[in-house]
């Protein structure tokens, strides 16, 4: 899985060149291309009746679009970005945040949309992406709870051959009907990174965003331009 990891953390350093050209180019649409948009792996049903998750095309027309939010360039996320994996953390303790590293979730969505987003700010160099999770309501809310716990008592752990610690919980929104919001560093390859993340629960969906320093500062913000508008426009569809 290293390898594969490998790849995508590759991907950095292109996306890391797109955010002093980002401004330059036409914007993106979400019809092109093999993107990340896909049915999830099924897992085995864990839930009791409850909210009915959104489908594939009901999560495609909440996702954010380009010109949804002003001075970000937003495209489907490329689909080996987001596998259809979950890799084994250590401690097991620490698994339901590893698995936001991928964008995946345990048990599995019955649908997933991910956007890539990038400031047009040649000076911002946050990479940022978001996903959209139709789950079924109860297993909603088991893995954010299970999010919640670990950001506030797993403090390092090892996922996909590499090292994370420095886990520390964050102040969430006030959005959705429920959210949870921590940090985390990092160690790629011997580069420390930090990587900020906000998971908000809104009826059966979930949603995850992401925040990568590229540069490798002690920080990584999700922009609350870029959370707002995107629980509003799930929220129009729900």
């Amino acid at each position: 899985m290293k390898s594969g990891l490998g790849r995508t953390l590759a991907g950095i350093g292109a996306l890391v060149a797109l955010t002093a050209t980002a401004g330059c180019g036409g914007g993106g649409t979400d019809d092109g291309g093999k993107t990340g948009d896909k049915p999830a792996a099924k897992a085995p049903a864990t839930a009791k009746p409850g909210l009915e998750p959104l489908g594939m095309a009901q999560l495609k027309k909440a996702a954010l679009a380009q010109g949804d939010v002003k001075g970000y360039r937003i495209t489907p996320a490329a689909e080996d970005e987001i596998p259809d994996v979950s890799v084994p953390a250590k401690p097991a303790s620490c698994q339901a945040i590893a698995d936001l590293f991928l964008l995946g979730t345990e048990p599995d969505a019955e649908a997933r949309v991910a956007r890539s987003v990038i400031s047009t700010d040649a000076t911002d160099a946050t990479l940022l992406k978001v996903g959209l999770f139709g789950h079924e309501e109860a297993n909603a809310k088991k893995i954010l709870a299970d999010v919640r716990e670990q950001s506030e008592n797993c403090h390092s752990y090892e996922h996909t051959d590499y090292q994370y610690s420095d886990v520390k919980p964050g102040e969430a929104p006030k959005l959705g009907d429920e959210a949870v919001a921590f940090t985390v560093r990092g160690n790629v390859d011997g580069t420390k990174m930090t990587f900020g993340y906000t998971v908000v629960r809104s009826g059966s969906s979930l949603v995850v965003f992401q925040a990568l320093n590229a540069l490798g500062g002690a920080k990584a913000e999700v922009p609350d331009a870029v959370v707002e508008a995107q629980m509003g426009k799930l929220e129009k569809q729900a």
